[in-house]
């Protein structure tokens, strides 16, 4: 038997979701673009704070409405915590460029690169969820995407192992191992926010099933 809503949910929730994702999901197209075509650095990491900085408004309009919202379509934890890692894959994408430009970094890594690409899968898969919060009948397509992206983070943590290995085989000069270092985190913590959402999301199903 369906259940009867006496008071109408807020769904602008899933409307933000969509355009947190999705505005994350152009940056990242920007990081690949960055990575494969390191030119004109300073103009392409500027672009992506232009998106760090939508991605920052959109989540204060989540939590604006979570506020003023007496009755939500989620629970208003997981609706806080999703807003929150969503804005966290952002800024960690962003913080990945911003220090390439800001360290002078001659050239990216091919597994730098390998993972841009991942960070990039990652937030395609998560723009294909997270759509499907709107429909409980179809919520548990949610899953498959779930699995897929935890199949990424792995590949993801292989790549950075794999990276600093090379870095310490290879790298003479302290200061850009130190350098990459940062990057290299920077990457795996975008990687590891959208794994975060994507665990966010299970939840959620498993809450409506």
């Amino acid at each position: 038997m369906h259940k009867i809503r006496l008071i109408p949910h807020n769904r602008v929730f899933y409307d933000l979701f969509e355009q947190s994702i999705e505005n994350t999901r152009q940056a990242s197209e920007k990081l690949v673009d960055l990575f494969d075509h390191y030119e004109d650095v300073r103009t392409k990491t500027a672009e992506i704070k232009s998106f760090e900085r939508k991605g920052d408004e959109i989540t204060h309009r989540i939590m604006e409405n979570l506020h003023r919202s007496f009755v939500t379509p989620l629970d208003r934890e997981d609706i806080a915590r999703l807003a929150s890692c969503l804005d966290d894959m952002m800024d960690f994408l962003e913080g990945a460029t911003k220090r390439m430009y800001l360290y002078r970094i001659r050239q990216p890594t091919p597994r730098a690169i390998e993972i841009s690409y991942i960070i990039n899968k990652v937030a395609k898969e998560l723009c294909l969820a997270v759509p499907l919060l709107r429909d409980h009948g179809r919520m548990k397509g949610i899953l498959t995407h779930c699995i897929n992206i935890h199949s990424l983070e792995n590949e993801a943590d292989d790549l950075r192992h794999a990276a600093l290995a090379d870095l310490f085989e290879e790298e003479k000069d302290v200061k850009e191992i130190l350098k990459w270092l940062d990057v290299y985190q920077n990457l795996e913590n975008a990687v590891d926010r959208g794994e975060d959402v994507a665990n966010i999301l299970e939840g959620i199903v498993l809450k409506n099933a």
